[in-house]
């Protein structure tokens, strides 16, 4: 393993979290197409499948931010257990409505229920920032470790769900997917030296809303529901492909090639030491997204179209990589984890707006025509990186009720008589050598964090 990977490790209990987070995002590839095969197994409705993996994609979506909002204020042991067993009960629920044959609404009840599911990705990266905090080269290279586990798990977890249920019982997907769910968020929350403290907003009307009002976060989202519509139509398109040149089997290995090119960009990404603003590279790396969408319109076969798919995936995890950073840097810190949920949420709402609109799409038009969705949501999603850019370069300020949130104390230090305007206050070397309002090594700024 490279040098940088190595250092990040050789804090204690870094190396158990993240292998329990790969184990809990498994579910996140494997039970929206594990559904929609367990119901065309058992059915043969396409289009009850389609409703039923849409639902769950967009419950999710929903839930999702609510969950980790909680997580930020009352801690992860305390919110992901309940929340995992709800899903996981929910999910079962729909595995025996099926098999058991019951009205259709049954189904989409249960498959809603079923969106309260952690976003274990935001958690992991959660304990990261913790406690990586002041070491921005060391977080930059996690977060890369991070975007390749996320590939890691949709090369892995599509295969493995559909196997499993087209081989061994129709249900067999879901029902794994479940287990790894539950086995990833009880060995997380387990690991209680490495959970970031929670943030309790009691005493600070403005912390409990959302983080989603910061501009900042807004530019992401909203750039990352027309990167969802990338992924998300070049999946389908991909497999009608593939599937006109009766090679349809052969689209996961195109697919996987896609995710391939994303983990070998991910894995050397983490390795530099890059110069300039984290907002500067996001929006090379957006543009550099669109960009590769343009061969896929002129790709004939499916070599050309795995090449094709590699090189568009060279630019996936370095931009993810970047977004985490400016979430990090536009969210206060008592609002991270829901702060990147949010991203995930605009990931998944594209994904099912890509999915919906390149099969219709690829009906009437074919799969050839498929391919200018993609394109025309990277023009898009480059069009918000450019419109959105200035806000990305100012980052959220440290407010005094943020800083009296961490350290009640000091807040009571710096109370001004009222009427009395309040000096800006220094974060600079203390009489101690420590840093920032807590004492413990906090920057005053996090614009440029990742440089």
């Amino acid at each position: 393993m490279p040098s940088p990977y190595r250092a990040i490790f050789a804090a204690p209990g870094t190396l158990g979290f993240s292998a329990a987070g790969l184990i809990g995002r498994m579910p996140l590839a494997m039970m929206g197409v594990g559904v929609l095969t367990m119901i065309t197994e058992l059915t043969g409705r396409y289009g009850l499948a389609g409703l039923l993996t849409g639902t769950l994609a967009l419950s999710a979506a929903l839930l999702g931010p609510q969950v980790s909002r909680l997580v930020d204020r009352y801690g992860q042991r305390r919110v992901l257990r309940p929340a995992a067993l709800a899903s996981a009960a929910a999910a079962g629920a729909l595995v025996l409505c099926a098999q058991a044959g019951l009205p259709d609404w049954t189904l989409f009840v249960s498959a809603a229920a079923a969106g309260c599911v952690p976003s274990l990705g935001a958690m992991t990266r959660a304990r990261w920032a913790e406690i990586l905090r002041g070491r921005p080269h060391d977080l930059h290279t996690a977060y890369s470790l991070e975007s390749i586990v996320d590939e890691l798990c949709f090369i892995m977890g599509p295969p493995i769900s559909i196997g499993l249920s087209t081989v061994w019982f129709p249900s067999a997907g879901p029902v794994l997917a479940g287990a790894f769910l539950l086995a990833g968020v009880w060995w997380l929350t387990a690991q209680r030296a490495t959970e970031p403290a929670p943030h309790p907003v009691e005493r600070h009307a403005a912390a409990r809303t959302s983080a989603l009002r910061s501009p900042g976060l807004q530019v992401l989202v909203v750039a990352f529901v027309a990167t969802g519509a990338i992924f998300g139509a070049v999946d389908v398109v991909t497999v009608a492909f593939a599937e006109e040149r009766g090679h349809k089997t052969a689209s996961s290995l195109v697919l996987a090639v896609y995710a391939g090119g994303s983990c070998l960009a991910g894995a050397v990404f983490g390795m530099l030491r890059l110069k300039g603003a984290p907002a500067r590279r996001w929006l090379v790396g957006v543009l550099a997204m669109a960009v590769s969408m343009i061969p896929l319109q002129l790709a004939g076969n499916l070599t050309l179209l795995a090449v094709a798919l590699f090189v568009a995936g060279l630019a996936i995890a370095p931009t993810m990589v970047t977004t985490m950073a400016l979430v990090e840097a536009h969210v206060p810190r008592g609002k991270l984890t829901e702060g990147m949920t949010w991203t995930g949420t605009g990931l998944a709402v594209g994904v099912a707006l890509g999915t919906s609109v390149s099969g219709w799409v690829v009906a009437v038009h074919g799969a050839r025509a498929g391919y200018v969705v993609p394109g025309v949501a990277g023009v898009l999603a480059a069009l918000v990186a450019f419109l959105g850019y200035r806000r990305l370069t100012r980052p959220v300020p440290r407010r005094e009720g943020q800083r009296a949130q961490q350290d009640p104390e000091q807040s009571e230090r710096v109370e001004r008589p009222e009427g009395l305007e309040q000096p800006e206050r220094y974060d600079g070397p203390d009489r101690s050598g420590a840093t920032g309002a807590s004492g413990r090594g906090e920057r005053p700024e996090r614009s440029g964090h990742l440089a």
